[in-house]
């Protein structure tokens, strides 16, 4: 079956196609679909970033494609904030150090706003979620083991513990939990959580007997403090192993659908088997995506230190470039920086303009693909109109060089001039001071263009010529020499020069913009793009 003739799913994108698959396996498996939650589980050690916080837009985005089609839905965003502390953050006071294996809802926030360092974490997840528009339930761990919800469900995994640890290392290899209970408490006379190991259970009394001795936490060995004791584990004041712990609030929570990354794809093997196995609920339908990388390489992580948050990105965009970020696709590793910010704007603005136009891609499926993008992007409260739209690095460029008391009126000025915008409106003077608090980290300067080498004469001899432009006038002249020159037309010249300048395949009006930016700097930029081409 060639695209042309697929049948177009939902709104064609593959948020649409996992709520699809959701669904049949539901139908399936007979249960009700009266409501489909679906879950993000965070942990609550550190910061929650960009890529952690992507778990629960994703999954929300499914919520949204069974919306859809249908179906009631649910987002349930877990923290998991009594897991212990295993390193002190990047940028965290070392004071932390003495709270190592200590759960974070029992360690002092070090900020002073919050009783706690796991809540403060967890109103950072909430803040951003709330930032972008996103609404959930919130569930903290600590107090859902402290309700009992969780109390079948780890009933059942230590009646089982010897089948668990037998299917631990026959799926993962590891064969720890052969002879050590899937169950950590906390010690009763230090207050820590790794360092105890469980030699016994007691299945009628429901509790278990350990000793507080030591553990590798974080590539470093923490030592306990020996103690001794009985932990009864319906009274909160311990947790399951992450190897066992989805799989109970899986059951628990009755969760249809989880995303997860890659990183932890061993755990969910041997969750999915519990909950079918031991639990007797099938596990969620899954989708697994790819790590966020930074430039480097490395995966954005807290404890190495190059987190960027939900809240640094706003800080120079809008909530609708971390939407279509998280879902114009699943798979794939990406790298992520505030450098992209630029970027994803323009795509957006991109993706609007196709929407509200009479354009439409010939391929039918791609075309019903960036409608449900944008529809999606836009949380299915699809505006008029589409908004104000001028290139990113424009706006960037221009309040780089604007009087400090006065970047708004001097940008929109420019842009009056340059027939870009008619004049100031709200949303122009947003985008103008996100634009300026970009500009002011000194990256204004866009990444290297893609110049076609038939095109590089051209811009050349663009470039000598404007050197010594004296008005708007010459600037143009100039241009249409060039493409006359070449034998180009002015739709294939154009755009490329502004991609060089602006970082967008259109812009201002030339003319006003070289005599306004400067024509020996712009020449300079032409002049450079195309050496680095040429190299």
């Amino acid at each position: 079956m060639s695209s042309q003739d697929a049948k177009v799913i939902g709104r064609g994108t593959w948020l649409d196609r996992v709520a699809s698959e959701l669904l049949g396996r539901e139908r399936a498996l007979g249960r009700s679909t009266s409501l489909l939650r679906v879950e993000s589980g965070l942990g609550a050690s550190g910061i929650p970033h960009i890529g952690s916080v992507g778990d629960a837009i994703r999954s929300y985005g499914v919520k949204l494609a069974l919306e859809n089609l249908g179906y009631k839905s649910e987002l349930i965003a877990y923290s998991d904030d009594l897991d212990g502390l295993r390193k002190v953050p990047s940028g965290f006071p070392d004071s932390l150090k003495e709270y190592i294996a200590h759960p974070v809802t029992r360690i002092p926030d070090p900020f002073g706003c919050h009783k706690s360092y796991g809540e403060h974490m967890g109103s950072l997840l909430r803040a951003a979620l709330d930032d972008l528009d996103i609404p959930y339930t919130f569930m903290s761990g600590a107090e859902v083991y402290k309700s009992g919800l969780l109390n079948p469900q780890i009933k059942k995994i230590l009646d089982n513990a010897a089948l668990v640890g037998k299917m631990i290392k026959e799926l993962t290899g590891q064969e720890k939990y052969e002879t050590v209970l899937p169950y950590t408490p906390i010690c009763q006379n230090c207050g820590r959580l790794y360092t105890t190991v469980v030699s016994s259970y007691d299945p009628v009394a429901l509790t278990v007997h350990y000793k507080c001795d030591s553990a590798e936490v974080g590539h470093s060995v923490v030592k306990g403090c020996g103690h001794e004791g009985d932990r009864k584990v319906t009274e909160g004041e311990g947790k399951l192993i992450w190897k066992s712990e989805f799989a109970a609030r899986w059951a628990a929570l009755d969760i249809r659908f989880e995303a997860y990354g890659k990183d932890i794809a061993e755990s969910v093997k041997i969750n999915d088997w519990i909950s079918e196995h031991v639990l007797s609920h099938p596990p969620p339908y899954h989708a697994r995506y790819e790590m966020f990388e930074d430039k480097s390489g490395r995966k954005v992580s807290k404890s190495v230190g190059n987190v960027i948050t939900i809240q640094d990105w706003l800080t120079y965009a809008s909530p609708e470039s971390v939407r279509l970020l998280m879902f114009k696709r699943i798979v794939g590793a990406r790298s992520i920086s505030v450098d992209d910010v630029p970027v994803y704007m323009d795509e957006f603005d991109e993706l609007e303009d196709h929407y509200f136009s009479k354009k439409k891609d010939p391929n039918a499926m791609k075309e019903a693909r960036l409608r449900g993008l944008y529809e999606y992007t836009m949380l299915l409260c699809v505006p008029e109109k589409a908004g104000v739209h001028v290139p990113y690095r424009l706006l960037a460029e221009l309040a780089s060089t604007a009087p400090a008391n006065a970047v708004e009126d001097f940008v929109t000025k420019r842009l009056v001039a340059y027939s870009v915008v008619k004049g100031p409106t709200p949303e122009l003077l947003t985008r103008i001071g996100w634009a300026a608090a970009w500009a002011k980290r000194g990256l204004v300067q866009g990444p290297p263009a893609d110049v076609p080498s038939e095109m590089l004469p051209a811009l050349l001899a663009f470039a000598t010529s404007i050197k010594g432009a004296k008005s708007a006038d010459d600037v143009q002249e100039a241009a249409f020499a060039a493409i006359r020159g070449s034998n180009m037309a002015p739709g294939e010249f154009f755009p490329v020069v502004y991609g060089i300048l602006v970082g967008a395949p259109k812009g201002p009006r030339l003319g006003p913009y070289v005599m306004d930016a400067g024509p020996s700097i712009v020449a300079e930029k032409l002049e450079k793009a195309v050496s680095g081409t040429a190299d």
